[in-house]
């Protein structure tokens, strides 16, 4: 296949690696800049498991140079979905499928606007990875799955054979039937970790040794299961303490989340989409989510921190 990654961070890197080395024609997009740059040069250096590789991709900055590819894998950020797919006609022809990969839920609606419904498919993966510098990434493969479906649940030839594309590059890949609960399951995950270790600027290892902390997750997650049940949508995750489990099963105590590692990049983050959305269903199915609220207060507010700091360094 032709297969080009849309927002190639740690997560894309990865699944371009993987797919690369399988013989595919893979490409990563990204914005200018040195991750790009690098990589070019001197290929993608992948760690795993404590061994280092080099991996041969193509990259650029530019759709025009990819042109229309047969998979469209969206790993954006969520804030930037509808600019970057905006951006990258020059991927989509008659026969492209665009696929978001992306934490969170609403993708599928913004993809669907630009592209059309009927080449739009859904993802959610718990394959995991950490940019460690431009060109460098330090990714958790093996354990990991990730399930891929029709926004309507039918199991297609497309999205089967794209399953059958991602398990020969060593991506445990499963056709779902029910793809909006399996988002709400990676939902689940992400509300567990991401948004407290945003504000504590916590790793895993950390993160996992404080009883606290792990109360206040148990506590969102529980949130987010009363929304889904109330929005009518059936979970394989069905106690808190599954997600909390599962959020770190595989990977290491020196793990951060994508969004503290937003943050320390004085980025703006994913809250919006992950516990922002349970915020917002639940006010509309009547389902009270004060501990969600709270964290994306928090969230908001370092946000604003940053970029009040970064508004007066600006000034001098």
């Amino acid at each position: 296949m032709k297969i080009c990654i849309l927002g190639s961070g740690a997560l894309g890197s990865t699944f371009g690696a993987a797919l690369s080395e399988a013989g595919h024609e893979t490409w990563l997009l990204n914005r200018a800049g040195a991750h790009i740059d690098t990589i070019r040069q001197s290929g993608l250096t992948v760690i795993e498991e404590d061994v280092e590789r080099s991996v041969r991709i193509n990259a650029t900055s530019r759709a025009e140079e990819v042109g229309p590819v047969d998979l469209l894998i969206v790993l954006v950020k969520s804030f930037a979905t509808a600019r970057a797919i905006a951006d990258a006609g020059a991927l989509v022809g008659p026969q492209t499928v665009v696929m978001s990969l992306q934490n969170g839920l609403g993708h599928e609606d913004l993809l669907a606007e630009a592209v059309g419904r009927d080449k739009v498919i859904a993802g959610k993966t718990y394959v995991g990875g950490v940019l460690l510098a431009p060109g460098r990434i330090r990714c958790g493969v093996d354990g990991k799955q990730t399930f891929i479906g029709e926004l309507d649940g039918q199991v297609s030839a497309r999205v089967s054979h794209i399953a059958e594309v991602f398990r020969g590059a060593g991506l445990d890949t499963t056709v779902s039937e029910n793809i909006l609960g399996t988002m709400w399951d990676k939902l689940l995950v992400n509300v567990s970790t991401g948004a407290l270790t945003g504000i504590t600027m916590l790793t895993y290892g950390q993160l996992y040794s404080e009883p606290l902390l792990r109360e206040t997750a148990l506590a969102a997650v529980a949130e987010a299961i009363a929304v889904a049940k109330a929005a009518g949508v059936t979970l394989s995750l069905t106690e808190p303490e599954q997600a909390w489990n599962l959020a770190s099963a595989g990977l290491p105590a020196s793990f951060k989340t994508s969004m503290l590692q937003s943050l320390e990049k004085g980025s703006i983050t994913e809250i919006d989409f992950i516990n922002g959305a349970v915020v917002r269903l639940g006010q509309r199915h009547g389902i009270a989510t004060p501990v969600n609220a709270t964290l994306v207060a928090c969230i908001k507010g370092i946000e604003r921190a940053m970029a009040d700091q970064q508004q007066e360094e600006t000034k001098r």
